[in-house]
């Protein structure tokens, strides 16, 4: 299951509601006949808009705002199978392990910066971020669960925060 958004608010009186969602490739997600899981319920996608900051869905088995309401505030999924693509979401990033000639770190989140996705690995005590561009991103093996990185000089440098403290005052 790839988690979609949350599930904000109604809008109107026959049972369209408003998704919060940062999901990528939206297109695939949000296309009619789709089904998105709610508490363990299977709703079905009968149309899709975008309004303001919002995606705006309504749903086959629900014509009215009484029948939404019990969803208000939840999480919305969708099983990834049914998006018959190849196409990598955020969570198909976490888990994996990265290394460059080393052994990196596990990717424990993915942040936007508002540029490009971070990848943000832990090990132990540590974290590091890493663009997910194609300069640094060498080859992903889902199979193996594991993605190679080119380590540029700078980029995990273990010595990078202290010399960055000490050069600037707070």
């Amino acid at each position: 299951m790839i988690y979609v958004g949350n599930l904000v608010n109604t809008h109107g009186i026959k049972g369209e509601v408003k998704i919060k969602s940062n999901i990528k490739h939206k297109e695939l997600v949000f296309k009619k006949n789709n089904q998105l899981y709610i508490d363990q319920e299977v709703l079905t996608i009968n149309s899709y808009r975008v309004h303001k900051l919002y995606d705006m869905i309504t749903f086959k088995e629900i014509n009215d705002i009484n029948d939404v309401l019990k969803y208000k505030g939840k999480k919305v999924y969708i099983d990834k199978k049914e998006l018959n693509s190849e196409v990598l979401f955020d969570d198909d990033y976490i888990g994996l392990e990265v290394y460059s000639d080393r052994f990196i770190g596990t990717i424990f989140e993915i942040m936007n910066n508002g540029s490009q996705d971070l990848f943000v690995i832990k090990n132990n005590s540590k974290t590091y971020f890493i663009p997910n561009v194609s300069e640094f991103v060498k080859s992903i093996d889902l199979e193996n669960k594991k993605i190679y990185i080119n380590e540029i000089k700078g980029l995990i440098d273990e010595n990078w925060c202290i010399n960055f403290i000490s050069r600037n005052v707070w």
